[in-house]
């Protein structure tokens, strides 16, 4: 794993439970779409409980999984910050966080830190190069 792909993991986590908060929140108006239809005035003889039960179900799973990929996140981040704080350069370590910890694009990277983009990408290039992957990640 190179040092790149290791600091990225953490923003691509973080969209992969962007995508459940969605997914769950589709679920959610599913399950408040099923409940309408039940409570109409028209009476249906066969009402499908377990449909219902079934998105509760979903519901349910989607929400251990979020919690379980957030609480990866953090460790992950904590992990991540640990290596970030090991490289020497203080502002290698702020270009560092602000890329992989807080997500930031290129260009709000270099404004907050008064370059060009062209020399984020340098200093971006000597700081990964100071990054020490931990063995676990091997």
């Amino acid at each position: 794993m190179t040092a790149k792909v290791y600091l990225n993991q953490a923003y691509w986590l973080d969209r992969r439970i962007d995508s459940k908060l969605e997914q769950l929140s589709a679920l959610k108006d599913m399950a408040t779409k099923t409940t309408s239809a039940m409570n109409d005035d028209v009476v249906s003889h066969t009402r499908n409980v377990h449909s219902m039960q079934d998105v509760i179900a979903k519901i349910i799973d989607m929400q251990t999984e979020i919690n379980a990929d957030i609480d990866r996140l953090v460790d992950l981040k904590s992990e991540i910050m640990h290596v970030i704080k090991a490289v020497k350069n203080p502002e290698h370590q702020t270009l560092l966080e602000l890329r992989y910890l807080c997500f930031k694009s290129w260009e709000y990277v270099a404004e907050q830190m008064g370059y060009n983009v062209r020399h984020i990408y340098r200093l971006h290039d000597e700081a990964v190069e100071q990054i020490t992957i931990p063995e676990s990640c091997h």
